[in-house]
């Protein structure tokens, strides 16, 4: 009779440390998770504030060299690279990562998830809005960071 009320006790031990298991597994795999997907996230905020960096040294360009502070950047859909001198139109590309540099960019290195739009609004004549989103696919999800600045004609 106690052989099998030991049998029964243990099975039931067991089960509760299958169960006790399981669910610091389950937790364990859902915290690395979450985890790709900050980095991730936090990958896509510099990418996107570096959109906005290269539309910011535009103007200040065009400004040292006594050219109007808008030259080159009218309203539309645009793509840059960290070393961008003009705007390109809107290709849709994946943003690739140069092994050598660690540069982010549209010609050499391995292709990303990560896509990067630049959108320029004229707000009026000594105003414009840039907007910069960065979108990627990763684990079943869409995601997306969007960061916005506004420029103005300050040496009016």
């Amino acid at each position: 009779m106690k052989k099998g009320q030991f049998l029964i006790e243990s099975w039931v031990a067991l089960s509760i440390l299958i169960v006790g298991f399981l669910g610091i597994f389950s937790l364990l795999s859902r915290s690395l998770s979450l985890n790709n997907v900050v980095a991730s996230q936090y990958l896509a905020s510099n990418l996107a504030a570096e959109g906005i960096e290269v539309v910011k040294n535009l103007i200040d360009a065009n400004s040292l060299q006594s050219r109007p502070w808008n030259q080159g950047i009218s309203a539309g859909s645009y793509e840059v690279s960290y070393n961008s001198l003009n705007l390109d139109a809107n290709g849709d590309r994946f943003l690739r990562l140069d092994p050598d540099t660690n540069v982010y960019n549209y010609q050499t290195g391995s292709a990303t998830a990560f896509k990067r739009l630049i959108e320029i609004q004229n707000i009026v004549a000594d105003e414009i809005k840039v907007k910069s989103t960065v979108t990627w696919k990763s684990r079943g999800g869409s995601y997306s960071v969007v960061l916005e600045d506004y420029f103005f004609n300050w040496q009016q």
